[in-house]
């Protein structure tokens, strides 16, 4: 999972002049450790044309004797059969016949494989065999094969396939060089001189002479694993673990990164001040210290946070703990009307709602893919995490603790539980009573219990982490640019004349053009506790949720530059019956959670649904009723509080 939130580039090209060569593999094959170990980060990501399934190509090196070869390997989604069932495996099958517009067919292939259930995979490699291309075979976990009792002769595998096999061990780096050579001359691999047979039972009779050649004996099961399996899988005790985990996953993100996110927001406030002193121009060192260093700064602040939670979520994945969290949950989600993919698309849901959604296409039912994609923005993702740590701050003392438990990480904790569970019964809702349709079954590869290859756990959290910075240079940089124009114009330079740097300051910000549209909108919002100041902010956030913070930032840095975190919690209405009131008391901060819980303000997602379903129809829903339900939760969430607080 990343934290991509916006599609990647969609001119995803192969490095010209090279060989491109597609990875093809059944999920948990092994399939993108590979790709890493090929191509480390020379990497790039794409959208494949008319769709949103991303597109994974890189580019490989091989020093040979006359010098360094280069070629292009295009990681494919992970599939298990080239008979497509679903509109994941259909791009597959369209990319490698050439039938995926504007992209040509790969010149040759490389079918990556688990040789701990060889058998199980020969059909998929007959299957890439069968279309005429160069092909070669990689047979990962050859390690765990031996460690489980399994035998597998290599050589005499390609000596049966007719084609180059290798064998490699991901997490270790080892056959990579063998693997390497081959790729970087597909020209010269031998090709099969008999295709495999059709026939069902020349079929099984070939798969059973070709593991026979090779002296193939299928691993022993994994006794530790299956131990493992029958407390993590359990109905009761599987279920409790995961809400366990869960609850850690939080006390952690908030215990550990809190005093990093004291020293990342001391430092940016020492850069804002020095721009402040040094840049001569005041418009200029507003816009700099206020608009640019305060604005993007109020966000990457959270940047502790956002990357201990996406390096979390990579150690759980890498372990092999996730899969069993999708099959746990497929229960769960049988009672909504739908399977375990579903979760799996929330879960990625988790990192930003917009892969999430992609990963429905992995769904056979175009109604489960609907039903999925009106509630994964539901899921709580990345991007609302900075929301929720600055308002769960203002709302809970950080030395609150209940047990040795910290009353934050349970708040933050509560948030992720709301919004899973809200997920679930909106897509149950919209499958039973708007798209119905027959549960399909789910059936997904569990893959063994791992330690964590540091490599690949690196790579996933860099991934994550410089798609989370380069929103922060780009959307929130230049939407927090427009908004400090916004909050400081007109100037006013005649009526604040005379008056101290704080009344001028507050004066400019409530005659600004934001105020006056805020102020437009506010007696929409004035029932859930919200003035024009936080009206600014959710327009923001329409661009991206962390804008709100960035907003937040620039209002009361500008009221009082050197705290504006004090200046946030001692904020008062300004006019209106509730003048002079706090602005930021606990029945506001509660609405301003659901509010941000359930409000669709991300466009990017809003264009994804748009893109998934080929219709403005299903988008149109989803902003709609995600609105109307944050409006009414947010006032009820401010009622219910007013009546328990007095």
């Amino acid at each position: 999972m990343t934290a991509a939130c916006h599609g990647p580039d969609a001119s995803v090209e192969p490095t010209p002049g090279t060989t491109r060569i597609a990875l093809v593999g059944s999920p948990n094959a092994g399939k993108t450790s590979v790709y890493n170990q090929l191509t480390g980060m020379r990497a790039r990501t794409g959208n494949y044309p008319g769709v949103t399934v991303t597109r994974t190509v890189g580019t490989g090196r091989y020093k040979g004797p006359d010098g360094i070869v280069e070629f292009t390997i295009e990681d494919l989604p992970g599939t298990y059969s080239l008979h497509p069932i679903s509109p994941d495996e259909q791009i597959v099958a369209d990319v490698l016949n050439g039938e995926m517009t504007g992209i040509t067919a790969p010149e040759s292939l490389s079918v990556v494989v688990d040789v701990t259930v060889l058998e199980r995979s020969m059909s998929l490699i007959a299957q890439a065999m069968s279309l005429g291309k160069p092909t070669m075979i990689v047979l990962t976990m050859i390690d765990e094969l031996a460690t489980r009792g399994g035998h597998v002769d290599i050589d005499a595998f390609a000596a049966a396939m007719g084609v180059p096999v290798v064998g490699v061990v991901g997490s270790r780096g080892k056959g990579f060089d063998a693997l390497r050579r081959l790729l970087a001359a597909p020209q010269d691999w031998p090709r099969a001189p008999i295709a495999p047979p059709r026939d069902d039972d020349e079929f099984n009779a070939w798969i059973t002479s070709v593991l026979d050649a090779a002296r193939y004996r299928a691993p022993e099961p994994d006794a530790r694993s299956a131990r493992i399996d029958r407390l993590l899988l359990h109905p009761i005790f599987g279920t409790l673990i995961f809400f366990a985990v869960m609850f850690l996953f939080f006390q952690v993100i908030f215990t550990v990164a809190a005093p990093l996110q004291d020293l990342v927001e001391q430092g940016f406030g020492w850069l804002g001040t020095q721009a402040a002193e040094l840049i001569p121009n005041s418009m200029i060192a507003g816009l700099v210290a206020n608009g640019i260093i305060g604005g993007v700064g109020a966000v990457l602040v959270f940047i502790p946070q956002i990357m201990l939670m996406f390096l979390l979520l990579a150690l759980l994945e890498n372990v092999g703990y996730m899969s069993r969290a999708a099959f746990l949950v497929d229960r769960v989600m049988a009672l909504t009307g739908l399977e375990g993919r579903a979760f799996v698309a929330m879960l990625s849901s988790m990192a930003c709602a917009v892969p999430g959604i992609m990963a429905t296409r992995t769904m056979p039912s175009s109604r489960d893919r609907i039903a999925t994609s009106m509630a994964a923005p539901l899921m709580t993702c990345s991007a609302r995490l900075p929301v929720y740590i600055l308002l769960i701050g203002l709302l809970v003392d950080n030395s609150s603790r209940v047990g040795p438990f910290s009353t934050q990480g349970i708040a933050m904790f509560g948030m992720y539980l709301l919004g899973g569970v809200s997920a679930m019964l909106a897509a149950g809702v919209f499958k039973a009573r708007v798209l119905g349709g027959e549960l399909l079954p789910f059936y997904m590869e569990m893959p063994p219990y791992r330690f964590p290859s540091p490599r690949s756990v690196a790579l996933s959290l860099w991934d994550s982490t410089r798609a989370f910075l380069q929103r922060a240079g780009t959307i929130i940089l230049a939407t927090s640019i427009v908004l400090w124009f916004l909050l400081n114009l007109p100037t006013r330079t005649a009526e604040i004349a005379g008056m101290s740097e704080a009344d001028a300051a507050a004066h400019v910000l409530d005659n600004s053009i934001a105020a006056s549209i805020g102020k437009f909108l506010a007696p929409i919002f004035e029932p859930l506790g919200f003035d024009w100041r936080i009206v600014v902010g959710l327009i923001g956030a329409m661009a991206a949720r962390e804008v709100f913070i960035s907003t937040m930032g620039q209002i009361f840095a500008a009221v009082d530059p050197e705290n504006p975190t004090l200046s946030l919690t001692s904020a008062a209405w300004t006019s209106g019956p509730h003048q002079g009131e706090l602005l930021f008391n606990t029945p506001t901060i509660v609405a301003l959670l659901i509010f941000f819980a359930y409000a669709l303000l991300c466009m990017s997602t809003v264009a994804t649904i748009r893109r998934e379903t080929n219709s403005w129809r299903w988008p149109a829903i989803a902003w709609t009723y995600m609105i109307v339900l944050a409006w009414v939760g947010a006032f009820l969430a401010r009622q219910l509080t007013l009546a328990l607080t007095g």
